[in-house]
This record gives C-alpha cells, sequence and structure tokens, in this order.
C-alpha cells in the first residue's frame, strides 16, 4: 500500500469531490488494488486450482483500475464484467445446467458486482462489510462445510485489513476505487457461489442481505421515480445517513457491518436450510426495510411525490 501511495501521488490518481461524493478532501484512488493483488500472489505461492476464476478476476481488475485512471465507456465495462461472469461460471461448471438457467444467473452476478461498486461511497464500508463477508466465509469453510480454499480467503482478508486501516477514518487515507470495489465484489460473489453449490443451502445468501436490501430498494425507488438506473446517483440509504441525515461516515458503516453481523449470527446459529424460510425471511426483511427507508427519508425523496 505505501508503494501504491508513490504510484498513485506520482501519476496523479486521486479522487476529486464532486456532487455525487460524500468526501470533500482531495483522496488517493484505487487503494483497493490489494485486492486482486492479494488473490494472485497467493495463486502464485500456493495450490489453488481455480484458473478460470483468476482469469476473470485479472481481467475484471484491470479494467476496473483503468477505469480508475481514465473512466471508460460503460458499454466497454459491461462487456468485460460478462466476459468475467462468464468465466466463473465455468469455474463453477454452471453450464451443464440448461441455458435458460445460466442466463439469469450471470445476469444477477454482474449486477451484484456492480452493487458491490455503488455501495462504495463512504469510508469504511466496503472494507468493513467485506471483511466481515470473508470471516463469515472463514468460518463456515472451517467449522461447518469445506468449500473453499481457507488460505485464500486469509490472503483476501489480510488485504482487506490493511485497506480497513487507510480507509476507515474520518479523513481516508484512499479509497477502493472500481479496482477494490468491483474486484472484491467479484471475490465474494464467488465465494458465494461456491458455498451455496456445496451447501445447497440458499439461506446462505442471507450473509449479502443488508447490501442487497439497500441495492434494491434503491434500484426499485429510482425505477419508480423514471430515473435511468445505469447513471451515478446519491440514493442510497447509507448515503442518505451520511449526507442528508448528517451521521459520520464511520457510524453508518458500523451500523451496516454490525447489522449484517447480527444476521450472520443468526443464520449460522439455526442451520436452517429450506427454500420456503428463505423466501419468507426475504420478504419480510425487504418490506421492513423499505418502511424504515420511507420513516427516515420520507416519501418525497423516494418517489419523488410530495
Amino acid at each position: 500500500m505505501a508503494l501504491y501511495f508513490k504510484i498513485a501521488d506520482k501519476y496523479n490518481i486521486i479522487d476529486k469531490p464532486n456532487e455525487r461524493s460524500s468526501h470533500t478532501l482531495i483522496t488517493v484512488r484505487g487503494g483497493g488494488i490489494l485486492f486482486p493483488l492479494s488473490a494472485l500472489i497467493y495463486v502464485l505461492c500456493f495450490d489453488f486450482h481455480y484458473p478460470w476464476f483468476i482469469s476473470g478476476l485479472i481481467l475484471i481488475s484491470v479494467v476496473s483500475f483503468m477505469d480508475d485512471i481514465s473512466e471508460l465507456n460503460g458499454k466497454i465495462r459491461m462487456a468485460f464484467q460478462f466476459i468475467s461472469t462468464i468465466l466463473i461460471c465455468i469455474q463453477a461448471k454452471l453450464f451443464s445446467i440448461p441455458l435458460y438457467f445460466v442466463i439469469p444467473i450471470v445476469v444477477f452476478i454482474v449486477a451484484a458486482v456492480n452493487a458491490w461498486n455503488f455501495m462504495d461511497g463512504i469510508n469504511g464500508i466496503t472494507g468493513g462489510y467485506s471483511l466481515l463477508t470473508v470471516f463469515t466465509f472463514i468460518f463456515i469453510n472451517d467449522q461447518i462445510i469445506q468449500f473453499t480454499s481457507t488460505g485464500f480467503m486469509i490472503a483476501i482478508a489480510l488485504s482487506l485489513l490493511v485497506f480497513v486501516f487507510y480507509n476507515f477514518r474520518t479523513q481516508a487515507r484512499c479509497f477502493a476505487g472500481d479496482v477494490g470495489s468491483v474486484s472484491i465484489g467479484f471475490i465474494i460473489i464467488f465465494l458465494m457461489i461456491q458455498l451455496l453449490i456445496a451447501s445447497k443451502n440458499p439461506n446462505y445468501i442471507l450473509i449479502l442481505l443488508i447490501y442487497g436490501l439497500d441495492s434494491f430498494s434503491t434500484v426499485f425507488f429510482r425505477v419508480l421515480r423514471g430515473e435511468n438506473i445505469l447513471k451515478p446517483h446519491r440514493s442510497h440509504l447509507y448515503q442518505y445517513l451520511a449526507n442528508e441525515y448528517g451521521m459520520p461516515h464511520n457510524t453508518v458503516s458500523l451500523i451496516y457491518v454490525f447489522s449484517q453481523l447480527l444476521i450472520n449470527a443468526i443464520v449460522i446459529y439455526f442451520a436452517v436450510n429450506s427454500v420456503t424460510s428463505f423466501t419468507l425471511i426475504i420478504l419480510i426483511a425487504y418490506i421492513s426495510f423499505i418502511g424504515i427507508r420511507f420513516v427516515l427519508e420520507g416519501k418525497t425523496r423516494l418517489i419523488g411525490k410530495s
């Protein structure tokens, strides 16, 4: 990270605040390059036989880093994201199932990776939430069902710890950038796919519930308001809490992390494996989250009507 600070300073890889930003000072961008680098270093040093996944990770990370340096056309970014996602599907042998199942899975993975990117807007949230998720995966892998390499996940966790040290501050030294948020989202979604295949338990998706609720409810409200959901915005609940509501960034990040920690503990402790329970929990959580947003943000902000 110290080396990257020097490189970013030399080549002016910085994040300047604009009308959509939740920060006010110029900060180094792209610190999340540690995540794909740590994955690559682990692969080169230890046995980790997932060549299609690593190829996809390298591809999507390079394109995202190029976007951090000089903004790329959105269609180009999306094209490489779909290619990288197809490589994940090849690695997970998903093309052995009917194509009409694979297509929505590919779309969902791309949407989930972009959701991880869109949720990267305040100090500490990407690093803290991702670190919790990876630690949860490590616990499940060691204590409940083995679905991947613990060593690989420890390498990713170490890179996240370093990033959190520099980012979880009132004035962050660096931001993850697209290279960080997209790559860690890509890694986490791949780990989730491995877990779901090994366990055949859909309830493990709840490990990503808080991010999912904020992301999909935000898309829902933006569609209601007639907005282009592909354009940048500040419509997430976490953005409202940090900007309009005035809560400190780190406090908002901790609320998200500890809320998800509670959910993860419940998922692991009760060990429910039922599609019915999963569907019911999702519906209750989504309705409750929508209600919370109406109470905090108001009808006008959410749907554009007084």
